[in-house]
């Protein structure tokens, strides 16, 4: 049995990963308001001091902003800042990893074009 790999992230990183991948995937366009930081520790059952972490950090790499008294929003060019980021940080740090399980399974690559053409 193996450790689950998303337990060893901490969990403001996860969160940030959940806007980030909202954010990418359209459910947050350039310039909307993201959820407050009680409604989104609400809807994902979480600390709102995790939540504030993890909007820091989106601030912190530039991807939100905030309007005092007002709230954070998508800040312009984050969509394809974070379709960059992340498509970095997918093959630097976790296409290795699948690849190594692939690998160590024995699964090749026609078993899985198979399967997600199936």
């Amino acid at each position: 049995m193996t450790v689950s790999e998303e337990s060893e992230i901490p969990v403001y990183l996860r969160l940030r990963g959940m806007i980030a991948i909202s954010i990418i995937e359209g459910k947050y366009d350039e310039g909307d308001q993201l959820p407050s930081v009680r409604a989104f520790a609400a809807e994902t059952h979480t600390n709102p001091l995790t939540v504030a972490k993890a909007y820091q950090c989106l601030q912190d790499e530039g991807h939100v902003t905030v309007r005092r008294g007002v709230g954070m929003f998508v800040a312009p060019g984050a969509v394809e800042r974070l379709r960059v980021q992340e498509r970095e940080m997918f093959l630097t740090r976790i296409w290795p990893r699948m690849r190594g399980i692939i690998d160590r399974l024995g699964i090749s690559l026609d078993e899985l074009v198979e399967r997600e053409n199936a």
